[in-house]
């Protein structure tokens, strides 16, 4: 009978994850919100998710999960909805996004960190945006109407860009830093995370 260790990295990881959501839920409550609407960590939480939970129930399950909890969370404190037209296309993305995690940040560097993020704002930017086309009156239900729809959300994805870059920093490098000092935390053929 093998016995086996506890390897604190699946609880670390976790507790990133949800430090950094703690952020998330919070931006509402800020004076100026409109202005840092999408200055979020949810592209960092699904590349983070991806890259470094080697079980895919967990790699896609807890960004999820935190995704779902923090957006009921937001409509329910804040009066935006959360099953707004579309709401669907979000998670989707999200999906795809911890995808380009797993896929691409196999090996965490710097080239591999800004490779993934420039492929999952993409992603976000194409993908989600399609949920605008499901708000009556707001896009034109065409193809030409959702290039309007890019074209005016360019601004909330240029914040996007700079809150995924700026809590992908502080995530990854904080666990790599962990990692660095701690090499248990690795990933090793024994290590479940």
């Amino acid at each position: 009978m093998s016995e086996s260790k506890f390897n604190p990295r699946t609880a670390i990881l976790l507790l990133i994850i949800v430090l950094i959501s703690i952020i998330r839920v919070a931006a509402p409550f800020s004076d100026n919100f409109k202005e840092i609407a999408n200055f979020s960590a949810v592209g960092a939480i699904a590349l983070f998710g991806g890259a470094y939970f080697n079980n895919n129930i967990k790699a896609f399950g807890f960004p999820l999960l935190i995704l779902l909890l923090s957006d009921v969370f937001i409509a329910k404190t804040s009066g935006y909805g959360f099953f707004y037209g579309g709401w669907y296309w979000t998670y989707i993305a999200f999906i795809l996004m911890v995808f380009v995690g797993k896929v691409m940040l196999k090996k965490v560097n710097v080239q591999n960190f800004v490779f993934a993020n420039v492929v999952m704002i993409l992603i976000h930017w194409i993908v989600s945006d399609i949920s605008a086309m499901y708000v009556p009156g707001l896009y034109e239900p065409t193809f030409a109407g959702y290039l309007t729809c890019l074209v005016a959300a360019i601004p909330y994805e240029l914040n996007f860009v700079y809150g995924s870059l700026a809590y992908g920093v502080l995530m990854f490098g904080s666990f790599e830093l962990l990692k660095a000092k701690y090499p248990y935390l690795s990933l090793n053929k024994t290590t479940v995370a």
